[in-house]
């Protein structure tokens, strides 16, 4: 092993060492920042901020394929959500129409918008909540 090497390998040790907190050492931790993350059990199924998300991006984009490349996902695993999400709740949140020569596309119903509105004033509440509550411990909540 070069010196150098030699050199670089003792300096991060005794980085590792200050930061975990060596005996005689007084280490100042960053207060971490705090958020909730809200999942709403209905049934067997979970809503949470991924499929409020998926909700959210067809309602922008009219289109199943559209929001799951937005949010990094394949057509298949946005269209199975949007299927379990269709499940999930008495009314229908998203309507499709196949695509084929004439296009497709999908449409947020009324209904589905208001599941997603509603999700996040939960987690509007959710967030106040936790920021009254843990106040006194000198925790930063996340303002959104």
């Amino acid at each position: 092993m070069s010196e150098a090497a030699k050199k670089a390998k003792r300096a991060a040790g005794a980085s590792r060492a200050k930061s975990a907190g060596a005996p005689g050492v007084k280490s100042k931790r960053k207060p971490e920042r705090a958020f909730p993350y809200v999942r709403i059990l209905i049934g067997e199924m979970v809503l949470g901020p991924g499929k409020v998300d998926l909700l959210e991006a067809i309602g922008r984009t009219g289109s199943i394929s559209a929001a799951g490349r937005e949010l990094g996902m394949s057509y298949r695993r946005a269209w199975l959500l949007v299927d379990a999400l269709n499940h999930m709740f008495p009314d229908t949140l998203v309507s499709a129409s196949p695509g084929g020569s004439r296009g497709g596309g999908a449409k947020l119903t009324d209904y589905g918008r208001g599941v997603a509105a509603a999700y996040r004033r939960v987690e509007v509440r959710a967030r106040a909540a936790m920021r009254e509550e843990m106040a006194a411990f000198n925790l930063e909540i996340d303002p959104d």
